[in-house]
């Protein structure tokens, strides 16, 4: 079998161990944006404003503020995605993955399934929003060009 560029050995324990990270870093960044735009509606980060679906929407502050720490967390884990996962094809795949956990979270938390049309709209564009940037960046390290020696040749 001949030598491949950029061959992937499938490694359960190293995929496992990148949703965990990049979960991690999704609750950390969304707590993180929560509090500083917490600060601005005078509210501090609570499991509701993460996981309840009532909370979202263009009615009340809180919810606003909420909808921009979801969108503002979407941009910070792309930066995750280009960090941890380094591979643009992978992206969506994490990316989906990192939303369905925090579905089934909102799920058992709230005892019933998101319902709410704003929830749905929030969580689809910054799951687009994760996944194309995090793509792009990932693509633009992937397609550096690859430096030559630059050494003049010797004439023999």
């Amino acid at each position: 079998m001949a030598a491949q560029f950029r061959s992937y050995v499938w490694d359960p324990a190293l995929i496992v161990a990148q949703m965990v990270l990049l979960q991690a870093g999704y609750y950390s960044s969304l707590g993180l944006w929560l509090a500083l735009l917490g600060t601005l509606g005078r509210t501090g980060p609570s499991l509701h404003q993460v996981f309840s679906d009532e909370i979202l929407g263009f009615s009340t502050p809180p919810g606003r503020l909420s909808m921009m720490a979801f969108i503002l967390n979407a941009l910070t884990c792309a930066l995750g995605l280009l960090y941890f996962i380094r591979r643009g094809k992978q992206c969506l795949d994490f990316t989906v993955t990192v939303h369905f956990f925090h579905l089934l979270g909102c799920w058992i938390y709230n005892s019933h399934f998101p319902s709410t049309l704003t929830w749905w709209l929030v969580h689809i564009v910054c799951t687009a929003l994760m996944a194309a940037i995090g793509e792009y960046l990932c693509m633009r390290i992937e397609l550096r060009e690859i430096p030559l020696n630059s050494a003049p040749k010797s004439n023999v």
